[in-house]
């Protein structure tokens, strides 16, 4: 959130500036402030927690016509997001590269508009195929980044106060008042020419609204509202908190900085990368401000980059949610093959954020512009959604400041005053913005019509399909978080199957071909999978069990008849579905736990992201074991949680040897033990772990090096 939200200080400032002119700062400022009030819209839609994501929010609140447009601006917002934070990167790496170049006297130089370009597609392409890949950044590479980025904004802010107690010639922007904003033809679009552009208070709202882009980043506190530790909203309180504090102190006051240090002459020079601009325009030697350029530049390509994969997965989440409502359709869900992702979602988003990047050519002014027309939207549609939940829900946890009862009725005064500022400014940018608007209002159209011709298909597809073959009929049993297994007929000690691909069943054939369901019952269960930037709101209980679920167990029921034998079906929601199995597992009281191979990972990295997992589960653990099971080579099998190991006959030998020599001493004599021995070497094993003896790292490698293939973790597939 932080990253997202603290990225914009790198281009909004020389953004604002050019279509508002040097009063701009006093203006983020404002939209920082204004800032702490959209986080109360978004703490109380977090904080209702309505089962289905956005879409079913605002279908329940104002109808699914409704719920579709605010869906399409959503993914609009971000889809440009991705853009305007790769191009600003590669500006800020384009002009150092320059500068770097002539400060060298080597004959290089790169267009920095251009630049940007092949930079901004580079990192998309990198981050899209990281999303088909289903790995995503981590957040303590997300905090490490962040970390840095603070000491990069502290020594920022030190050093300018520095320079202005050096320069005592430095003066403050112009107030924000009417007389003092410059306006040019682009930035009041078709209020050119109007009596409208001679009001002062249009002038105002349009100038405000020129600046809001300093607030995009909010949308992702959605994202991050599902991870958050109880109580969730006393910490997601502390978060938004922390996040306008630290937005405030970075985006506002560098921006302000900017202005007054940078000489009015040069600072246009700046628009596209300020800060770089800011650190080569302090006080010291030229050496230690192009030290601490590069140390910017490099700090704005991480944070900047980073949000090129929040974009991707915040729109991947929210277009799998509107999925999900059977608004689109199937086939963008269908899986990779190797992956198991929906790799046909990131490669739309990835696709129109290249096609954004190369119809701008690099302008990071029009980029900004397309943003803040998608941000002030996307904003209004979430305050309006919650306003009129307000009025039809009254078991919200955290409700909006500024609320009055006249008799039974209470009056969301302070909602609805964000709400209308949020509409003014929407209308103010729709009429100022002109290509911004076209791009927006396109895009969110293409969108609505893609949602309204998928709903048509996926409706006329489904009836075909049931008439042409019906799929089983299941009785559902929905159980509320953390009581997932309690409806679940099955003893403990049974076996537990994990299925995800109706086509890849065969370990599904194998484990009811040889288990004997006198001693084990059989569960089959799939892991619903929850995309990490699905926003805020959980499933709703037809979303847990889609019409993918009810083909994948159709496939299973048909096997299990097929061997007359009768199997549990479990569907549990899940961000990681190695958790999701091992809670399963040991909600079940489980004694295997089996799954199909992974095209994405070798069996041995399978098992040992699945031990990982089990050793997360808080105390007591229920021991269990795991079997990943090939159709074209053994199973592979090993023990979760501690158990015997199973050592090599060499290994043996070389125990009772040492214990042969040990006894050989009359101070140990009979009452040496064989476990005495392993004990001892355990406990040095673990001595010299502790103080980095690299020469263990050396033994084991060794080991490894001379153990034969998946050692100690393979067993034949016989019968139970």
């Amino acid at each position: 959130m932080l990253s997202d939200l603290a990225s914009t200080m790198f281009y909004v400032g020389g953004i604002a500036e050019q279509a508002i002119g040097k009063s701009a700062p006093w203006f983020i400022l404002a939209v920082m402030i204004f800032g702490y009030a959209i986080r109360t819209v978004h703490v109380e839609s977090c904080g209702m927690f309505v089962r289905g994501g956005v879409y079913v929010v605002v279908r329940d609140s104002m109808g699914p016509t409704m719920a579709k447009i605010s869906v399409s601006a959503l993914v609009v917002d971000y889809i440009l997001t991705g853009p305007i934070s790769s191009v600003s990167a590669g500006q800020y790496l384009g002009r150092l590269i320059n500068e770097i170049a002539e400060l060298t006297h080597q004959p290089i130089h790169v267009d920095p508009t251009w630049f940007s370009v092949v930079f901004g597609v580079a990192v998309t392409c990198y981050f899209w195929w990281e999303n088909v890949k289903g790995i995503h950044e981590s957040s303590g590479k997300a905090l490490r980044i962040m970390q840095i980025t603070t000491v990069m904004v502290g020594i920022l802010l030190v050093w300018c106060v520095i320079t202005l107690l050096i320069r005592p010639d430095w003066k403050l922007p112009p107030a924000p008042v009417p007389e003092n904003l410059r306006f040019t033809p682009n930035s009041l679009g078709w209020l050119t020419g109007t009596f409208w552009a001679d009001m002062a208070l249009v002038g105002m709202v349009v100038a405000f609204g020129h600046s809001l882009l300093a607030m995009s980043g909010f949308e992702t506190l959605a994202q991050v509202y599902r991870e958050i530790a109880f109580p969730k909203l006393k910490n997601l309180k502390i978060t938004a908190n922390i996040v306008c504090a630290y937005a405030f102190m970075s985006t506002g006051l560098i921006s302000l900085l900017a202005v007054m240090i940078i000489p009015d002459e040069v600072r246009k020079n700046y628009y596209d990368n300020l800060i770089g601009g800011l650190a080569m325009n302090l006080s010291g030697p030229y050496l230690l401000r192009m030290g601490f350029h590069v140390f910017v530049v490099i700090v704005g390509v991480l944070i900047l980059s980073g949000a090129v994969n929040t974009s991707i997965i915040g729109a991947n989440g929210i277009l799998n949610r509107v999925a999900e409502d059977g608004v689109l359709m199937d086939w963008f869900r269908k899986p990779q093959r190797r992956f198991g992702t929906t790799y046909r979602i990131a490669t739309m988003i990835a696709v129109l954020q290249i096609l954004t990047i190369l119809g701008s050519a690099g302008d990071v002014y029009l980029l900004g512009e397309a943003y803040a027309f998608g941000v002030v939207w996307s904003f209004f549609l979430k305050s309006l959604g919650v306003l009129v939940l307000r009025f039809q829900r009254t078991d919200q946890e955290y409700r909006t400041p500024l609320n009055f009862r006249i008799g039974k009725f209470e009056i969301p005064f302070g909602l609805i005053v964000v709400t209308l500022i949020l509409l003014v400014i929407a209308i103010a940018n729709m009429l100022t913005k002109k290509i911004a608007t076209v791009y927006g209002l396109s895009f969110t159209l293409v969108l609505l019509a893609l949602f309204l011709v998928s709903e048509r298909l996926n409706a006329a597809r489904h009836r075909k399909k049931k008439e042409d073959k019906p799929l089983e009929e299941f009785n559902l049993d929905y159980q509320p978080e953390g009581e997932t297994t309690s409806g679940i007929h099955a003893r403990p000690g049974s076996v537990l199957v994990s299925v995800r691909d109706y086509s890849r069943l065969f370990h599904l054939e194998k484990v009811l071909e040889k288990t004997n369901l006198r001693r084990h019952d059989i569960v089959v269960m799939t892991v619903r999978a929850i995309t990490a930037g699905a926003g805020e709101h959980g499933l709703a209980d037809t979303q847990i069990f889609s019409p993918y679920e009810k083909e994948l167990f159709t496939h299973v029921v048909s096997k299990a008849e097929r061997q007359g034998k009768p199997v549990e079906l479990l569907v549990v929601p899940g961000v990681n579905p190695f958790d999701a199995m091992v809670q399963a597992a040991q909600n079940l009281k489980a004694s295997r736990l089996v799954t199909g191979v992974s095209a994405r990972m070798s069996s041995e990295d399978l098992a040992h992201r699945i031990g990982k997992a089990w050793e997360q589960l808080p105390e007591p653990r229920h021991a269990f074991s795991l079997e990943i099971i090939a159709p074209d080579r053994p199973s592979t099998y090993v023990n979760l949680g501690p158990h015997p190991p199973r050592l090599w006959p060499e290994d043996v030998d070389r125990v009772h040897e040492l214990w042969l020599k040990l006894t050989e001493n009359p101070r140990y004599g009979a009452h040496l033990h064989h476990r005495d021995v392993v004990g001892v070497a355990l406990r040095r094993l673990e001595r010299d772990l502790g103080g980095q003896d690299v020469t263990v790292f050396d033994d084991l490698s060794r080991e490894l090096r001379n153990s034969p293939p998946q050692e100690a973790i393979q067993r034949p597939a016989g019968p139970e």
